[in-house]
């Protein structure tokens, strides 16, 4: 069967989050006519089509109500058409509460589901559980993508039978190879979202201790999120205002830009008392394929990524003094923090990229659709 012919539906919370720039490489890279379809667990849009329920379905849909002909609601008929209106061959469910919710559909229209699991939905306790802990999930995905090796081990611990699980890592995209950095400042960068699970104070308490030796020492902190406001009181509180920049969410330009000025990457991932944990952290790979050396966590997917000693410097989660330590030891050998960019290159090179991991899933689908 031709790659070309495979009508794919990518089911996605959310249309274009910024911190979701991966799912949207798939989106772009995948082969055959993919139809992305939005808006919450049961997405209410289809990209270029717009919303999913129309007048004539949400009368017909309340008579079959009425008239007891169909337990399904307006919301639910309408994705169920949408996928037979396009004749869609496979669903590919990005996270799997999107699958919790979409499976029974599925099945129903008899189509069949490959379930991508990203973090927080294979890590929080009580997410899990309310979707009890994906049994029916497990048992009508063909196929479920885990982006780490620790994932891979929860899933398949949660119930998932071993030889339906694919380790298919996170990537980054080909373009950030192409950055030199110049390693020319002391500048610190960290990119991701403020929540618990990136633990971005504990960040900004390393490099505070930095700055006790190294007071041009500079850290560059990017991206929003429900923490944004302590950071930036803790940066308040420490008079550290001149040396610390929350410059708020990045372009993906801005975020090449200081990648090429800057000495490392730093973030200091942590599981959070809800369970929740990364994935693989794509602006961790990202850095490493700009040839920056990495500085973090011995946290779920990152030491899939980053060896130790070899490709950036580890240290346990809520270790700050080991983080400060590990900035200071760049700071005075910038040679090692070089040799350590240039390893990480190479091995994002050789391991880490787009194109193998969309063929992984581009060969799932083919097997998959082949099969049915």
């Amino acid at each position: 069967m031709e790659l070309q012919r495979n009508k794919i539906a990518m089911v996605s919370p959310l249309h274009n989050a910024y911190s979701e720039s991966f799912i949207q490489e798939q989106k772009n890279g995948l082969q055959g006519e993919v139809f992305y379809y939005y808006g919450g667990n049961l997405p209410s849009h289809l990209e270029n089509y717009g919303k999913l329920i129309s007048r004539s379905i949400a009368i017909i849909n309340k008579i079959k109500r009425k008239l007891k002909l169909t337990h399904y609601n307006t919301a639910e008929t309408a994705f169920m058409q949408s996928l037979k209106q396009h004749k869609i061959q496979i669903v590919l469910a990005q996270y799997g509460t999107t699958a919790n919710r979409i499976v029974k559909f599925c099945k129903h229209v008899n189509i069949p589901l490959i379930t991508h699991f990203h973090g927080y939905d294979a890590s929080v306790h009580h997410i899990i559980e309310s979707c009890n802990n994906y049994r029916e999930v497990f048992a009508y995905s063909t196929y479920v993508i885990a982006v780490s090796v620790s994932m891979k081990n929860r899933l398949i611990g949660l119930g998932c039978p071993k030889d339906k699980v694919v380790y298919n890592p996170c990537v980054a995209n080909p373009l950030f190879l192409e950055i030199k950095p110049q390693f020319t400042e002391p500048v610190f960068l960290a990119l991701g979202r403020f929540v618990e699970k990136k633990a971005p104070y504990y960040t900004i308490l390393a490099f505070s201790k930095v700055l006790d030796k190294y007071p041009q020492a500079k850290l560059v902190m990017g991206g929003k999120g429900e923490l944004f406001e302590v950071c930036v009181n803790l940066v308040k509180y420490l008079r550290i205002e001149n040396n610390v920049l929350l410059p708020g969410v990045l372009t993906k330009e801005q975020f090449s830009s200081y990648l090429a000025t800057s000495l490392a990457f730093v973030q200091h991932s942590i599981t959070a008392l809800t369970g929740d944990q990364e994935g693989t952290p794509v602006a961790v790979i990202e850095a490493s394929a700009a040839g920056l050396p990495v500085i973090a966590t011995y946290h779920a997917g990152i030491p899939d990524v980053i060896i130790n000693g070899e490709t950036g410097l580890l240290v346990d989660e809520h270790d700050v003094e080991a983080m400060a330590e590990k900035m200071m030891q760049l700071i005075e050998n910038k040679e090692l923090a070089m040799q350590l960019g240039r390893n990480g290159k190479e091995r994002v090179k050789n391991n880490f990229t787009l194109d193998n991991h969309l063929r992984v899933i581009d060969e799932l689908i083919v097997a998959v659709i082949t099969e049915n």
